[in-house]
């Protein structure tokens, strides 16, 4: 998709003109000067949707303007959320893309209902989001991707938030291109070339330490995971250096189980199809480094993406067996389904040891727990900083990549305590699922600031996950848009004014 900006005042004539109506609104967002052969088809237009939310209406014009007038609901004015016109763009997206068009234009709303800048970045978001569909295997592809026009009656400050919304629709894309990868075309080998093509292209540096290396440094815990199949585990290290050279960096880390059977703890049949998605961390980790890189941030961060396939067999580690993790610690296993946090405990440590960073932030699609307690839309987060988690809460109101916080206090890590380990890899039965995955992951950080956000339930649009035009079925890349918002929240890099912005902080 090509994105233009234009004068309203001046713009060329377009297949088809969109704009938004609020509800009992008799007037178009924007639209300040009519045409007036085209003022009847508005008015129908208008009456034919009552401005609800999300309803379109589409009808030919004999105007100079153009062809088509699409206009579409926003919902009464004080229902909108920073998601409306995300959500009500994609639907406009997809219309014209059902229609067959070429190109079609997208009115700004005034800026007395949203700020300028923070529409741009909706628009962008939710057309290019909602146009994506995951067709790499499929012998008769859709190619028909319109292009679109941003008519604004001032360009002011507006080119730069379009190109800075475009890389971060792009990085959620890339993400979920990979995520949706099936497993016999993404194993860790695979995902580690992925990261080797993105370095090259943005300027990264890019580190894998593959089976035998892992072994020899103590990596105990992707080891034992990565041990039963014939794929052999990767740990993924990119590094983005634009920052002062003595500032500490951020951490990502991301688990990526490019497929995971459960191991001996076997998982039943159904729906195991989906454990290709238990990748999803990693990739969002790749999806925020390739935009990070391409907006070229002067800060330092590194992403850490440990990945392996957790798969039966005579190699594969079993309950009963104890490891030790890269931080010197024990772990008895009592359930091999449980991995996910034996090779995040491991990139943790390792990120902590080799970088001291001043925040550590890791995405895992880590427990079915996490769904039960907060379903498929929203995410479970837990921490040990309360300044660094307010500032992710402020983000994920403002992205509507929603997560909610649980707490995580010393009876919660009692219950990973083992007999004959230093710790276990399953808490006291079901309870506190979620929790106790993330007191595993405590245990493996000292003192620096961290945050553990859970995507089991959100990773992936489920049965019970809520329809949203740019999240089409597959893998959503929950996280992309959060951690670059986040970014831009705390001065790295501001679109609110004409020019950029670059400011260090201390979180």
């Amino acid at each position: 998709m090509k994105i233009r900006l234009e004068n309203l005042n001046n713009s060329k004539k377009t297949t088809m003109l969109c704009g938004f109506v609020l509800e009992d609104s008799d007037k178009v967002l924007g639209l300040k000067k009519i045409e007036p052969k085209i003022i009847p088809s508005i008015r129908q237009s208008i009456n034919d949707i009552g401005g609800i939310f999300g309803k379109i209406a589409v009808i030919p014009t004999t105007g100079k303007t153009a062809q088509r007038i699409l206009l579409a609901g926003l919902g009464k004015k004080e229902n909108i959320t920073n998601d409306t016109i995300r959500f009500v763009s994609g639907k406009i997206a997809q219309k014209a893309r059902e229609l067959k068009l070429k190109e079609f234009s997208i009115i700004i709303p005034s800026s007395s209902l949203i700020e300028p800048v923070l529409s741009i970045t909706q628009i962008v978001e939710g057309c290019k989001m909602s146009l994506y569909k995951f067709e790499k295997y499929k012998s008769k592809k859709e190619n028909n991707t319109p292009d679109l026009t941003i008519l604004v009656s001032k360009s002011e400050k507006i080119a730069k938030a379009i190109k800075i919304a475009e890389i971060v629709s792009d990085g959620a894309i890339y993400t979920k291109s990979i995520a949706n990868l099936p497993p016999n075309e993404c194993t860790p080998t695979t995902l580690a070339n992925f990261a080797r093509i993105v370095s090259k292209k943005n300027n990264m540096k890019c580190n894998i330490i593959s089976k035998n290396d892992l072994k020899k440094k103590g990596f105990g815990g992707i080891t034992a995971v990565g041990q039963g199949s014939k794929n052999e585990p990767k740990l993924i290290i990119l590094e983005h250096s634009h920052g002062p050279r003595n500032e500490k960096p951020i951490v990502l880390v991301g688990k990526a189980v490019t497929f995971d059977t459960g191991g001996i703890s076997l998982k039943p049949g159904d729906k195991m199809d989906e454990m290709k998605f238990d990748k999803c961390g990693g990739c969002t980790v790749i999806g925020i480094m390739k935009a990070v890189s391409e907006l070229k941030l002067p800060i330092n961060l590194v992403g850490i993406i440990p990945s392996v396939e957790n798969m039966p067999s005579g190699e594969s580690y079993r309950p009963g067996d104890i490891i030790k993790l890269y931080n010197g610690k024990t772990a008895e296993i009592l359930n091999t389904d449980a991995e996910g946090r034996l090779i995040l405990a491991d990139a943790l440590s390792y990120g902590e040891k080799q970088y001291s960073p001043k925040a550590i932030i890791d995405f895992a699609t880590l427990t079915g727990a996490c769904i039960i307690a907060l379903g498929t839309n929203i995410a479970g987060m837990i921490s040990n900083n309360d300044k660094l988690t307010q500032k992710i809460i402020e983000s994920s109101k403002r992205t509507t990549e929603e997560i909610w916080q649980l707490p995580l206090n010393d009876d919660y890590m009692d219950m990973v305590k083992s007999d004959v380990a230093d710790m276990k890899n399953v808490g006291i039965g079901r309870a506190a699922g979620t929790i106790t995955a993330a007191a595993f992951l405590r245990n493996a950080i000292e003192n620096t600031p961290w945050i553990h956000i859970d995507i089991a339930g959100v990773a992936w649009t489920q049965v019970a996950t809520k329809e949203k035009p740019y999240n089409p079925k597959g893998a959503t890349g929950f996280g992309v848009r959060l951690i670059l918002d986040y970014f831009v929240s705390v001065g790295f890099i501001d679109i609110r004014i004409s020019k950029t912005m670059f400011i260090h902080h201390v979180i």
